[in-house]
């Protein structure tokens, strides 16, 4: 499988990144707003990795993950809507807030990220991997389930595909893509879980076979 990593320069892009190549069996492409430093993210993972700008990333891709931060998120997928055309698109990242004395709080906007980011593009949207922090990925497999959500079937069971690759636990069909509201305001659960008990918490869902 082609994959094409927007905005794997960044913190979760590069772990993800990381933990594909050592897998192996897929094609990785760094994306990034300039081609200089995708390539120099690219070189820094091997050979079997290329680095190009967003919009040349997707071309020939079989799934686009949209791993830039939140408040990126919506003008790199306009950016790229064109290109991408019907390639499904996973959104990763959670619009949440941090407030002083309080803690992180969950965007108060109704509609998830990866909803807003359904808006601007044609690909079918499937929101997922919220729960896993960068620091959690690596060489080896996450310890914690991953939930997927969307409306695209088939869309959905190619990310259900790839995130069982990341997980010692399983991924797990969440539901339409409408679910990311409540997996996007989990994240800010989790980071305050974090920053709390100085962890790096995950997700563990119990009582399905």
């Amino acid at each position: 499988m082609r994959i094409a990593l927007l905005g794997g320069t960044g913190s979760f892009g590069r772990a993800l990144a990381t933990r594909l190549v050592a897998l192996g069996g897929d094609e990785i492409v760094i994306g990034s707003r300039e081609a200089a430093r995708a390539s120099a993210a690219a070189s820094e993972l091997g050979p079997a990795v290329r680095g190009a700008v967003n919009e040349d990333a997707v071309d020939g891709a079989d799934l686009a993950i949209l791993a830039v931060k939140a408040d990126g998120a919506l003008e790199t997928a306009r950016t790229v809507a064109g290109p991408l055309g019907r390639t499904p698109l996973l959104s990763v990242a959670s619009a949440i807030e941090f407030r002083k004395g309080v803690g992180m709080l969950p965007d108060p906007d109704r509609r998830s990220l990866a909803e807003r980011v359904q808006e601007v593009v044609e690909a079918p949207v499937v929101a997922g991997l919220h729960s896993i922090a960068a620091a959690s990925l690596g060489e080896e497999a996450a310890d914690e389930d991953a939930l997927v959500c969307g409306d695209d079937a088939d869309a959905k069971e190619l990310v259900l595909e790839l995130a069982a690759k990341l997980v010692s636990g399983r991924a797990l069909d969440a539901g339409p893509l409408a679910s990311a509201r409540a997996l996007e305001g989990l994240t800010a659960v989790i980071v305050n879980l974090n920053r709390r008990y100085k962890a790096h918490a995950g997700i563990r869902v119990t009582g399905i076979e």
